[in-house]
């Protein structure tokens, strides 16, 4: 049996995200792109990337449900805590 390969064109977006120190040691990450995401990990690496996959779970969601998308700009780093995180939408 032939296995098929499927190709998908996958899309990035660079989306701000905001990383704050909480007082019990760990982080905050939040972002001015796309509302309603909030990100708690043990350190800067891990919020980014729970926030990164929290955007994709965010954009699933919207198309599942037939809501707009939430509006995502490309930005430049404006302080040592934003990062800007590419978010595949496909």
């Amino acid at each position: 049996m032939k296995r098929q390969e499927h190709l998908a064109e996958v899309e990035e977006v660079a989306i701000r995200v905001r990383v704050e120190n909480l007082k019990n040691g760990r982080y905050l990450g939040t972002s001015p792109d796309v509302p309603g995401l909030v990100a708690e990990g043990r350190s800067v690496a891990e919020t980014v990337e729970i926030a990164q996959g929290l955007a994709r779970k965010i954009v699933e969601s919207c198309r599942e449900h037939g809501d707009p998308l939430p509006p995502v700009f490309r930005s430049k780093v404006r302080s040592k805590r934003e990062f800007l995180v590419p978010v595949s939408v496909s």
